[in-house]
């Protein structure tokens, strides 16, 4: 009875329409320019509609359909040119809903024990499958009404969305059914978590369907996060007691994997979180044992929570400021500061290469970070720097080719721009630079001139225009050296002596002590002639000769035949006196020669307690005492023709390293005096604060603000500016 009232319904909808569209018209209509299209009668539409419903009742009821397709998709489309699409879309739908409605039984009845939960999930898969095959069949049908009716008109839904809207209404949205169908994903997920196989298909397809019908994150998503917070922050407090970070994170990324397998990426993202902080705690073990694979995979895990990667980033950043310190903090590990400052450099380099994917937060973090915690020790990594420039520039430094050269020259100047104090390190590069022009000791002038161009890139051409005289003092010393030779073969009476002499420029090189010794009156008599050589040529320059930075080669003899020794000018006065006589005492040697008293008792050190002992010490001893006697080594003996003996005053006393510690302090006060003339001149009057913050943007070196008052009160005391008399904070430049 009911089939048939349905059908009454039908019919009567369809005849209303068709009179409708025959009032004030004859009875029967055809469409022009349809010539094989059949006439509009109320037979025609009436059996059309029969067979199309007929055809969609047969799919849904997995039957086969008695009318060939190509047959009912024009009968779709005669009925849609009628005119009939509105009554149409609406019985179509109303068959859809009847046959969606009559679905609901078969879930409320089915048994509620938990052991039919598989095969109640099962049955709501394969209910949501068929519905998706038929709806698309029926669409396939229907395809002219969808295309033209339905999409004329935004307010309808299509054929595909009226279909999930209907299984969603009748099926997921029963109260009943949806606690059960969630209920028993979630039975399912939990056993796969526990180690039980599941149909993971099942759970995709389940996931999908209610993803599909959008009620996924109301229905499903909340609940699967409070159940999984609960299973995961439990699990995850009990793995950190029992496993190591990198065995941690492992087992972090599978679960991840396995929970994206079921759930969706918005659900996976959320899950992220669950993780999230316990993960930068661990990067300081990582970064400690370079564990690249482990850093990417942590990289990769936070880079998908947000906020993720700004607790790493602020990880990243107190590892280098913590490991950096310890590095600059240790006086007793300053020999190997800058090489362990260089490796940790490409350390972290390559990490924010391999691992945080060249993340320029993460490299410019890394910069923060190492000018921090390099400048915590003032100076210092400025002066090792130096010193470790010189260790590769100099003679003999068999470690690298000129490439590797120019890679580690590189690499310096990368740790040079973060330090402040650079006057310090060209204090200190100066002073090395100098020793080793001054005896040939350059490993490569094209080396010395490479890192002289990257010094000009990096500070200025100011910063190098002394650096840039020594070499330019050194090329032209050549060209005069030749001059005085030629000049010497004029002369009638030559000298035995080869004498070569280095014109230096004293604003250009490091300052030197004068010190006067005693030279043999034929090494005098040469300081003349090339005095009166050089003088005739520059009127008007005054010469001062450095005895400390000469070197000489002399001729000796000794029992094994002749040799030539590479000496120091204090090294060869001391020699020469061995001619006259064979043994000598400390105060002999020290009044004939009038060498200084410290510097005297490491060159006889070097003579007669080094590797080449041309002088023996009585008695025997490495330290060198006032009642000590010398006496010539005849018996000496080396494999070499030409020997050098070591240069004490090549190697930087304490003395020297405080003094030119001493003169780059000097040089900043000048500095800052020089600043506050300059900003008090300009702007006439000015507040403490305002005169401080315009140093601070003048000044290129730290400095304190108990410095800077220091100078301020010695100009007020100079009078080149007074204190404001009712302001004290307020200062006038004095003219």
């Amino acid at each position: 009875m009911m089939a048939e009232d349905i059908q009454h319904n039908q019919k009567a909808n369809f005849n209303g329409l068709t009179k409708s569209a025959k009032s004030g018209a004859s009875k029967k209509l055809t469409i022009k320019n349809f010539k094989d299209r059949p006439e509009l009668t109320d037979s025609y539409t009436e059996d059309t509609w029969i067979k199309l419903r007929d055809a969609v009742s047969a799919i849904q009821n997995s039957t086969s359909i008695k009318y060939n397709l190509e047959e009912l998709y024009q009968a779709v489309e005669n009925l849609c040119s009628y005119k009939v699409s509105p009554v149409l879309y609406k019985q179509l739908r109303q068959v859809c809903e009847d046959h969606i409605q009559a679905q609901i039984h078969q879930f409320r009845e089915y048994p509620s024990s938990s052991l039919d939960s598989l095969s109640f999930l099962k049955r709501m898969n394969r209910c949501w499958q068929d519905h998706c095959s038929q709806t698309i069949m029926i669409r396939s049908i229907f395809l002219f009404l969808d295309r033209t009716y339905i999409l004329q008109n935004s307010l309808l839904p299509s054929i595909w969305d009226t279909g999930l809207e209907l299984f969603r209404t009748h099926i997921v949205s029963d109260g009943a059914v949806q606690s059960r169908t969630v209920e028993g994903i979630l039975e399912q997920i939990e056993r796969e978590r526990n180690g039980e196989t599941v149909d993971r298909s099942l759970l995709r397809s389940l996931l999908g369907m209610l993803s599909d019908l959008q009620v996924y994150k109301d229905s499903f998503e909340q609940r699967f996060l409070t159940e999984t917070n609960r299973l995961y922050a439990a699990e995850g407090q009990r793995l950190m007691q029992e496993r190591d970070v990198p065995e941690y994170l492992h087992h972090v990324s599978r679960r991840l994997e396995e929970e994206n397998d079921r759930t969706n990426h918005k659900t996976h993202t959320k899950l992220m979180c669950v993780y999230a902080h316990c993960f930068s705690s661990g990067l300081w073990m990582l970064l400690d044992e370079n564990r690249v694979c482990e850093l990417t995979l942590l990289y990769e895990l936070l880079s998908k929570v947000k906020g993720g990667l700004m607790t790493l980033l602020q990880a990243w950043r107190d590892y280098i400021k913590s490991f950096g310190g310890e590095i600059v903090s240790s006086p007793e590990k300053d020999k190997e500061l800058v090489q362990e400052l260089l490796d940790f450099k490409d350390k972290m380099d390559h990490v924010t290469q391999r691992c945080f994917q060249r993340n320029d937060n993460f490299i410019n973090a890394m910069k923060e970070a190492f000018e921090n915690f390099i400048n915590k020790r003032p100076n210092k990594p400025a002066e090792l720097i130096a010193k470790y420039v010189d260790s590769k520039l100099r003679a003999g430094n068999k470690e690298a080719t000129e490439e590797e050269l120019e890679r580690i020259l590189d690499k310096i100047m990368i740790i040079f721009r973060f330090i402040h104090g650079k006057d310090v390190f060209e204090a200190f590069y100066k002073k090395d630079l100098a020793k080793r022009l001054l005896v040939g000791k350059s490993a490569s002038v094209d080396a010395e001139k490479s890192m002289l161009s990257k010094l000009k890139h990096e500070c200025g051409a100011a910063f190098t225009s002394k650096l840039e005289g020594m070499f330019k003092d050194m090329e032209l010393s050549k060209d005069i050296m030749i001059q005085f030779k030629q000049y010497m073969q004029n002369q009638s009476d030559p000298s035995n002596i080869e004498l070569t002499v280095n014109i230096l420029t004293m604003g250009y090189w490091p300052s030197y002590t004068p010190m006067d010794v005693h030279l043999p009156a034929e090494m005098v008599k040469l300081q003349e002639v090339f005095k009166i050589f050089y003088l005739g040529k520059h009127s008007g320059r005054k010469l001062q000769w450095q005895p400390t930075l000469g070197h000489a080669v002399l001729k000796t003899e000794f029992k094994e035949g002749k040799k030539e020794l590479q000496v120091s000018l204090f090294q060869t006065l001391v020699l020469l006196m061995f001619n006259e006589s064979d043994e000598y005492s400390v105060e002999e040697i020290r009044t004939a020669t009038g060498i200084e008293d410290g510097e005297l008792k490491r060159t006889l050190q070097s003579l007669a307690c080094g590797k080449a002992r041309v002088l023996n010490k009585m008695p025997r001893g490495k330290d060198v005492e006032d009642a000590d006697r010398f006496h010539f080594n005849s018996d000496f003996t080396h494999k070499l023709f030409r020997i050098k003996i070591n240069q004490i005053q090549m190697k930087e006393t304490v003395e020297e390293q405080v003094s030119t510690t001493e003169r780059v302090f000097q040089d900043r006060q000048y500095q800052i005096d020089a600043a506050l003339v300059r900003i008090m001149k300009m702007r006439k009057t000015l507040s403490h604060n305002l005169l401080v913050s315009e140093l601070y943007n003048q000044l290129k070196f730290p400095v304190k603000p108990a410095d800077l008052k220091k100078r301020i009160e010695s100009l007020i005391d100079r009078d080149y500016m007074e204190r404001d008399k009712e302001n004290p904070n307020q200062y006038h430049y004095v003219a």
